[in-house]
């Protein structure tokens, strides 16, 4: 996929993200997936180290409002509203040494405005070229690790007490 137009942002929850992996953005993406879902103990521990000694400017402080959450039914059927979440959101803004500005966003589910405000500073940094990779060596990549075993954990936590039913076939008359 080489660009999109108006119609296609508008369904970006049709597209899978493994399809736009290469993209910048979708990296992008991928990073703020890790960063929101992953433990908040986890999080501000790995991250504050690095977080030290980069000022930022409060584009948008934090703050908690609700949004609508859609499905569909079957993952294919037309949308509909299944009710309101609540959502913490927070941006700033990054001024490097070189005068360079990236600007960073945070979006959760819930109320911590602390941790969209951790999440928002990470996505500034790591916008920057020169600090990505260790970003994602030391914070980003662990905390997919763990989340990744979390979810392992889950499924066999799930697994062992998942019931069969098995519907019995009628005999076929003779």
């Amino acid at each position: 996929m080489c660009g999109y137009s108006t119609g296609i942002l508008n369904h970006l929850d049709d597209i899978r993200v493994t399809e736009l992996r290469s993209d910048p953005h979708s990296r992008r993406i991928d990073w703020l997936r890790v960063l929101t879902r992953a433990d908040p103990a986890s999080l501000e521990r790995l991250s504050t180290p690095l977080l030290e000694g980069h000022c930022f400017e409060v584009l948008r402080a934090p703050e908690i409002g609700l949004v609508m959450v859609r499905a569909r039914i079957g993952n294919s059927g037309d949308r509909f509203n299944v009710g309101e979440a609540t959502v913490t959101r927070c941006a700033v803004r990054h001024r490097a040494a070189d005068g360079s500005l990236t600007a960073g966003i945070g979006y959760l589910l819930g109320r911590d405005e602390d941790r969209a405000d951790r999440i928002a500073r990470l996505d500034a940094l790591l916008q920057r070229t020169d600090l990505r990779d260790r970003l994602l060596h030391d914070v980003v990549e662990p905390l997919r690790a763990q989340r990744v075993e979390h979810d392992r954990a889950q499924r066999a936590r799930t697994e062992a007490t998942r019931v069969r039913f098995f519907t019995l076939q009628p005999e076929a008359a003779t």
